[in-house]
């Protein structure tokens, strides 16, 4: 009792900006109780004025604290709503709360992309994410402390975090000099140590969420150590996410091994319960397949009502999809999954600056050609739309993608 005292009496602490708006809150509701008793005793109309007018100005003063210790409150939690009307930031709470129920499901820095443009619409967003990485900082956590790796996850924890910018940075901030730690991420670090503190990763990644303050919940596809296993065209072999690129190989088919992993529980009632799904952007091979070589997760997402679309990534990958067109990413996405598996295609159709494309070409990466035809021979619903921007690097506009995704639900 003595400590539930103690704790009650902490919110009168200086320094937290609710000391001052409590006092004078109290002070309006004086105001207002003598005004009233005055109101009722005085006989003259000229007096009555005078306590009319103190009773008003006690509801305006209570009016005017409750509203400075509602905004007090709220920037505590949501650091960066000091400078935004307080009607604003309660509106895009609650607005963003009743959001639909978006899955994406992928990998890499192309989901991240995504999920930073969903997070204006709605906050009812599960990031289903891919854990067979096992190259850079990543790998090296991986194969150092036992841990499922962090890097693709933690993309996707900065992409919906709504937590200040300076920490989303602290996050990403890669240590480039000549230590033990060159190629790390923070947020990596932050990861394995949490999963070391919590003994669990998927707890981990729940805690490092409350850190984000995100918008959504970021959710591995499966809790399993899996690898991904590249058979060729050729017949070879080539085991390891990041070594299957570097091989230059035409790919035949990829497994993972152990070849039935389970799938997280959280992913499959996200799935079931969603009003969209997307696969993609991201790496065919390395980033999206993984996900549905599962069985539970393939399947829930064949059987789910939901909208389904695939968002086919700009440019070729080198060592992955060398000379694919659009019809060839879905014929090789239907092939590891099943046909039902999207229901809508979205491909890009911006035009892209010669001088770019010729950069690109040094690194054997070309413009994915747009087959609608073929696509739509498949069995497919084709968006075409101008998804990508052209700054520095060439990749998908995530505020532009994300609403012609939504716009979908209008439609139906």
């Amino acid at each position: 009792m003595r400590a539930k005292f103690i704790g009650a009496f902490k919110w009168l602490s200086p320094g937290i900006g609710i000391k001052r708006w409590v006092g004078l809150a109290f002070f309006g509701v004086a105001l207002i109780i003598t005004g009233s008793i005055l109101l009722r005793s005085e006989e003259y109309w000229a007096t009555n004025i005078l306590d009319l007018v103190l009773v008003i100005s006690g509801i305006i003063i209570l009016i005017l604290s409750i509203i400075k210790l509602l905004r007090s409150l709220i920037a505590a939690f949501i650091p960066q709503s000091k400078n935004v009307a307080l009607l604003d930031v309660l509106y895009q709470r609650k607005q963003l709360g009743k959001g639909p129920r978006v899955v994406t499901i992928g990998g890499g820095t192309g989901l991240s992309v995504l999920l930073s443009g969903l997070k204006e619409y709605t906050a009812n967003i599960t990031a289903i994410v891919t854990v067979a990485d096992d190259g850079g900082s990543s790998g090296r956590l991986r194969q150092e402390f036992d841990i499922l790796p962090p890097g693709d996850i933690r993309n996707c924890l900065v992409a919906l975090a709504d937590a200040p910018t300076l920490m989303q940075d602290l996050f990403q901030f890669r240590f480039d000099t000549n230590s033990e730690l060159s190629g790390h991420s923070f947020g990596n670090l932050f990861i394995t140590v949490m999963t070391r503190l919590t003994g669990d990763f998927e707890k981990a990644i729940k805690e490092t969420s409350k850190v984000l303050a995100l918008k959504g919940q970021v959710i591995p596809s499966t809790l399993d150590n899996v690898v991904l296993v590249a058979r060729h065209k050729d017949g070879s072999v080539t085991e390891g996410e990041d070594k299957i690129p570097k091989s230059h190989r035409p790919i035949e088919q990829v497994m993972l091994k152990p070849n039935s992993p389970t799938a997280t529980p959280e992913a499959i009632k996200a799935i079931e319960e969603a009003d969209i799904i997307i696969l993609g952007p991201g790496s065919l091979y390395t980033s999206i397949i993984p996900n549905l070589l599962i069985k539970d997760i393939r399947d829930a997402v064949v059987s789910s009502s939901a909208i389904k679309v695939y968002v086919c990534n700009v440019m070729t990958q080198p060592g992955e999809t060398d000379g694919f067109r659009v019809s060839d990413h879905i014929k090789v996405l239907a092939a590891h999954s099943h046909p039902k598996i999207f229901d809508y295609c979205i491909v890009n159709t911006a035009e892209v600056p010669t001088a770019m494309l010729k950069r690109y070409a040094q690194e054997n990466s070309y413009l994915v050609v747009n087959d609608t035809r073929n696509i739509e021979k498949l069995g497919y619903r084709v968006i075409e739309n101008d998804v990508a921007t052209t700054d520095a690097l060439i990749r998908h506009d995530s505020g532009r993608l994300a609403k012609i995704i939504l716009g979908l639900i209008e439609e139906i």
